[in-house]
């Protein structure tokens, strides 16, 4: 099992050291930002499972740069550290979609239990609201790697079976064609994006049984899982 990734966006040198070493010793691939510009950059290259932010940061706070990666990533958890204790930052938090909020200074093995609910939580949510998904005449059984359509039962590969899920959950929506590479290549590179083509021209010949249901490119932004009603 690949152990589980965390964005940790501190700018306190000595508490984002600590953080980090923490995280890594207990077996989570940690990475470590000094500012909110740098973790902004940094999270736009690579795929995490939660993140770690202080809010009193230079450059971009923390409420902002949670803001932005919401709107990127609306499902990503985030935990707040802040040193205030203020009812109004702990709201603030709440509307920006915070997971959990902690004040400084805070107990490194409350973190850690709070960062493993959160996890448990959302992995969960995952497998119960995306193992079966159904969108125009097709059914995706995630779990079993199947596709059920009008013109019959279809074995799909694993990289098939994750990208029509990513387009499955947001059927009408558009898909980042970058944050989908990341979610299951590891990253975006040119190569990459070049075998997510063919898998895309795979899964579309598949769907051309319902011409109810297509997947349309948006250009220089993604894709589509579109499905159209009579």
């Amino acid at each position: 099992m690949n152990p589980n990734r965390i964005l940790i966006v501190e700018d306190d040198p000595n508490l984002g050291d600590i953080l980090h070493e923490y995280l890594e010793m207990k077996g989570f691939q940690a990475t470590l930002c000094r500012d909110g510009e740098e973790g902004w950059n940094r999270f736009k290259k690579g795929a995490f499972d939660l993140l770690v932010l202080d809010v009193m940061m230079p450059k971009k706070d923390g409420f902002t740069l949670g803001k932005e990666i919401k709107q990127l990533e609306p499902e990503i958890p985030i935990i707040y550290l802040t040193a205030k204790n203020q009812k109004e930052d702990v709201i603030a938090g709440l509307k920006l979609g915070a997971d959990d909020y902690m004040t400084k200074p805070f107990s490194m093995e409350e973190l850690l239990l709070r960062i493993r609910a959160i996890l448990k939580r959302s992995a969960k949510a995952d497998t119960q609201a995306l193992s079966v998904l159904q969108f125009g005449s097709f059914t995706l059984h995630y779990d079993e790697q199947r596709l059920v359509g009008p013109d019959g039962t279809h074995k799909l590969t694993s990289k098939e079976n994750e990208l029509l899920r990513i387009l499955a959950a947001d059927v009408n929506k558009q898909v980042n064609r970058s944050l989908a590479l990341k979610q299951i290549w590891g990253d975006d590179s040119y190569f990459n994006a070049r075998s997510m083509d063919v898998y895309l021209s795979k899964i579309r010949k598949l769907l051309k049984a319902d011409p109810q249901v297509q997947i349309i490119t948006v250009h220089g932004e993604g894709y589509k899982l579109v499905v159209t009603t009579s």
